[in-house]
């Protein structure tokens, strides 16, 4: 029997403004676009964005995803990432990173359309 391996997850997130995705993932996040694809020009857009092996699509498209998911991204450096966006002075968005109840931090965010993204950083291991 041939053995089953998971090569990698995709969350999938509904947008409605390509401009406001692109300022949020693009230049607020710092992901860049991989691709983009439209059926005709006036149609929906479909597009994949990604960021040091984090990818997401993003979605016009009715039906595709639903608005004001939640997807939760385990993260290594975490304060990073926090001091990079939050260097960006954004008047509306200046997360922070919480003590998460079960160990480790979090820094929550939520998009233009409602979709939140939990990134999650694991306590350190202690030392043996």
């Amino acid at each position: 029997m041939a053995r089953i391996t998971f090569d990698s997850t995709i969350p999938v997130l509904r947008i409605f403004c390509v401009e406001k995705a692109r300022a949020f993932y693009v230049d607020y996040l710092g992901f860049a676009v991989d691709w983009e694809h439209r059926f005709e020009p006036d149609l929906p857009l479909y597009m994949q964005v990604s960021r040091d092996g984090m990818v997401l699509h993003l979605t016009e498209h009715h039906g595709d995803a639903t608005p004001g998911s939640r997807i939760f991204v385990r993260i290594r450096g975490i304060d990073a990432l926090h001091a990079e966006i939050t260097g960006r002075n954004d008047r509306y968005l200046r997360p922070g990173i919480d003590d998460a109840p079960w160990g480790g931090r979090v820094m929550e965010l939520t998009d233009p359309f409602g979709n939140r993204l939990c990134f999650a950083e694991a306590e350190p291991e202690p030392d043996a």
